[in-house]
């Protein structure tokens, strides 16, 4: 099965946007955003194993195999400059796969990181050692479009084993020493997030020698949800990519 869903395939574009979802996130939450990118832009969405159309594949319970598995799919697709785009546990992932790409010569042009703390400052709080309810607040606290399928009893039986796997993955999460990110890092959260500061995201600046921007917009955890349009925006100035043809 395949690691990307590209909801409208460019051939003609000059740029793809690789799109790495949130903890308990599947491919679907970037659908919207091939509709309202550039058509110099080919979005490809992750989907991580365990979910979605990938609900019989095993899950992964390790960050740094994840992140090995999707720069190793991403290889055939690095014909074009791409750029990642991850937000909260994303976030993590798109840095790591973006250290191995950089390793194997193919580089992203720039990362996007969103809603996310960095990966040497992830602060110690445990929700996949919580009980069945207490990851459904979790869920619900933090918003999104994931909360809300939790709430029916049997698409929570579903939902809830990769959820809680998600957790589990990025909250064991280790930054280890190694390859040194020379790529560009952009960094948005939004001004209400209770998981990450200003302050506490200006961190990422500290992983790579390349430029570091950061951009503060309003919402909580899933301001990108309501900002779609403001973010799309960033990502289209920052690479350079008129937002028309």
């Amino acid at each position: 099965m395949s690691w990307f869903r590209c909801p409208e395939n460019r051939p003609w574009a000059s740029m793809r946007l690789f799109c790495l979802p949130h903890a308990g996130g599947s491919a679907v939450f970037y659908r919207p955003w091939a509709k309202e990118i550039s058509p110099a832009v080919e979005v490809h969405a992750v989907q991580y194993p365990g979910r979605a159309d990938r609900m019989a594949d095993a899950m992964v319970t390790d960050a740094h195999q994840l992140a090995r598995l999707v720069a190793g799919a991403m290889a055939p697709l690095m014909d074009r400059p791409a750029a990642l785009f991850g937000h909260s546990m994303g976030a993590v992932l798109a840095y790591e796969v973006a250290r191995l790409l950089q390793e194997r010569g193919s580089a992203p042009v720039h990362v996007f990181a969103s809603g996310a703390r960095p990966p040497h400052d992830r602060g110690d709080d445990r929700v996949a050692d919580k009980d069945d309810d207490g990851v459904v607040a979790e869920m619900v606290n933090l918003g999104g479009s994931d909360a809300e399928a939790l709430q029916d009893p049997e698409l929570r039986e579903l939902v809830l084993p990769y959820v809680r796997n998600d957790f589990g993955l990025i909250e064991d999460y280790a930054h280890r020493p190694g390859t040194r990110l020379t790529v560009p890092i952009t960094t948005i959260i939004g001004d209400a997030d209770p998981h990450v500061s200003e302050e506490q995201a200006a961190g990422w600046a500290q992983v790579t020698d390349g430029r570091f921007a950061l951009r503060v917009l309003p919402g909580g955890h899933f301001y990108l949800t309501e900002r779609q349009q403001d973010v799309i925006a960033e990502v289209l100035r920052t690479l350079e990519v008129p937002a028309v043809p």
